[in-house]
This record gives structure tokens, C-alpha cells and sequence, in this order.
């Protein structure tokens, strides 16, 4: 039986079991330098142990995939968080898992980022990889950079791949 995934909106108490919402829209903040600038202060926790390697700020650009997708494979990166953040105000999807053992296909859900939103995802969290709605789409990557091991994969079995259309979503 073919499971289709669920696109939810990205909202923090939805997401909260997975990481961080990056977004100002209720973020604490107060004024800084001189009152010129507001920062939204300490919306997501970076996780990376200085042991393991450092963390590291990246670029990442991404492209569409096909929809619908068959959702074959989630990784998971047990030493530190993982973030993105779009560089334009164009929206994204993130499929997640709970941390711990590997996901059983009912656990799985999708959230449509709206474009000013990023995620955080929290130590050993389940995912796929960035699903770009439009070509050439840009991120800030926040992540550890280490020579130990820091990627596990998950491939799900036919049977038990979720499948995910956001085909009306897709923008040119």
C-alpha cells in the first residue's frame, strides 16, 4: 500500500521533535548597534562538539526533483545539527524522521518551508536531502565538518516508500 506524505505548513511546534524553525516571526529580539539593526537572537542551536571537527558555514545550491518523488532514502547525521537557510524568499520542502532507530514509513512527514523560514535539524534527525522547489536554489549550510563518521543512510524498502507530489508547488 502506497503511502502519499502530507505537506504541512513549517511551524515551530510542529517541527520542534525534529530541530529549529529559523525565522524571525515570533523570535526573541531586541535592537542592537545603536538601535539600527534588530536581531533575532538565538533562534536555533548549532550542536557540534570541537572534538569531532568544527562547525562551518557552506553554500549549497540545489535543483528540483520529479514530482511526484518516491521517497527512497533519509540520512541522518548523529555528531552535530544540520541547517539551511535560503538565500531568497523562495519556498522548500523538508522531509523528516524522528531520531533514534531507522524510520518506519509512518513517521515520515513533509513541511513546506515558506521561503523565509530555515531548518535546524537537531543530532541524529532523519532527512532527505534538500528538496528545491525552484532551479538554482541557494543555501547557507551550517554544519560540522569532520573527519569522523557523520552520515548515516537509511534506504527504505519498495514497499515502504512514502511517496511525496508537490507538483503544484514546483515554481519556474
Amino acid at each position: 500500500m502506497t503511502t502519499t506524505l502530507i505537506i504541512e505548513p513549517l511551524e515551530r511546534t510542529a517541527f520542534a521533535p525534529f530541530g529549529d524553525v529559523i525565522e524571525m516571526d515570533g523570535s526573541k529580539n531586541f535592537a542592537i548597534n545603536g538601535g539600527a539593526t534588530i536581531r533575532y537572537h538565538d533562534i536555533g542551536q548549532i550542536f557540534a562538539d570541537p572534538r569531532d571537527g568544527h562547525a562551518a558555514i557552506s553554500l549549497a545550491r540545489s535543483q528540483p526533483l520529479t514530482s511526484p518523488l518516491s521517497i527512497k532514502m533519509l540520512e541522518r547525521h548523529p555528531l552535530a545539527s544540520q541547517a539551511f537557510i535560503p538565500q531568497a524568499q523562495t519556498p522548500f520542502i523538508v522531509v523528516v524522521a524522528p531520531a533514534g532507530e531507522p524510520p518506519d514509513r509512518r513517521d515520515i512527514r513533509a513541511f513546506l518551508c515558506d521561503g523565509t523560514q530555515g531548518v535546524n535539524y537537531h543530532p541524529g534527525v532523519w532527512h532527505h536531502s534538500l528538496l528545491a522547489l525552484a532551479p538554482d536554489q541557494d543555501f547557507v549550510l551550517i554544519d560540522l565538518i569532520t573527519q569522523k563518521h557523520n552520515c548515516d543512510e537509511h534506504h527504505l524498502a519498495p514497499d515502504a516508500q512514502p511517496v511525496l507530489d508537490f507538483t503544484q508547488l514546483l515554481c519556474d
